[in-house]
């Protein structure tokens, strides 16, 4: 069989998150759908991981396998244009079969970007919040979290997973003049992680709290002691890495 690996852009806003589900319109949906119009193949099409309705990426990785040797270059070519405009292929790659997009992922980035003015350009792409923020208190917040720690807390009730314990590699915040990004980095993420742990920071951050209390979140591993998550438009899938 022959193994291809995708690296995908798109604009969730018009989608019910990255997974196929009965009786709503996801972007694995659409990417299979063209697949198949183009190879006349079934096949799995498989993500490095899921995004929420209304999330974003820059940088998703999926990969699929099929008997028949496509020309890349030209694969990618037709099925870019028979993508709906919200969804593109930038790259796409033979790999060695036993290539897993999802069980082979060493690290996972996103970002989250939080608008500070009314901007018509932003609201589809960001979060906007009203309150002044201290860039260096949530810097210093943030750093309690990297590390390995049971994520429980942060995680929605409802996920399957049984082990919640996930490494944080890297926390970051950077602000310009009308928006603030976060960035973080793990070797994996629960469902509703990264939304948790920014509305978190933000909470504890207006409320000056002092990490003593982000700790205490960690240890209770309990979703009803950490805050409220913030919305999903200003979350980015940003990089995969191998």
């Amino acid at each position: 069989m022959n193994n291809y690996k995708l690296t995908i852009q798109y604009d969730g806003t018009n989608y019910s998150g990255w997974q196929i589900q009965e009786n709503a319109i996801t972007v694995q949906q659409k990417i299979s759908e063209a697949i198949k119009v183009l190879t006349k193949e079934r096949l799995s099409l498989v993500g490095s991981g899921r995004t929420d309705s209304g999330v974003h990426a820059f940088g998703q990785v999926a990969n699929f396998k099929i008997k028949n040797t496509l020309d890349t270059y030209r694969f990618s070519h037709s099925l870019n244009s028979i993508l709906p405009k919200d969804i593109s292929v930038t790259n796409i790659q033979k790999v060695e079969e036993n290539f897993h997009s999802r069980f082979d992922a060493k690290k996972r980035s996103y970002i989250y970007l939080i608008s500070k003015v009314k901007s018509p350009f932003f609201h589809l792409y960001s979060w906007h919040y009203h309150e002044s923020i201290d860039i260096l208190k949530l810097k210093n917040l943030s750093d309690l979290l990297i590390g390995e720690f049971d994520f429980t807390s942060f995680a929605k009730k409802n996920t399957e997973i049984e082990n919640k314990i996930c490494e944080i590699f890297q926390i970051n915040w950077r602000e310009s003049k009308e928006l603030i990004l976060f960035y973080i980095e793990a070797n994996r993420f629960l469902h509703g992680m990264v939304r948790t742990i920014v509305g978190t920071l933000l909470k504890l951050e207006k409320e000056k709290e002092s990490g003593k209390i982000l700790k205490e979140i960690l240890n209770l591993k309990d979703r009803e002691s950490a805050g409220e998550a913030v919305p999903s438009q200003g979350l980015f899938l940003f990089k995969v890495k191998y």
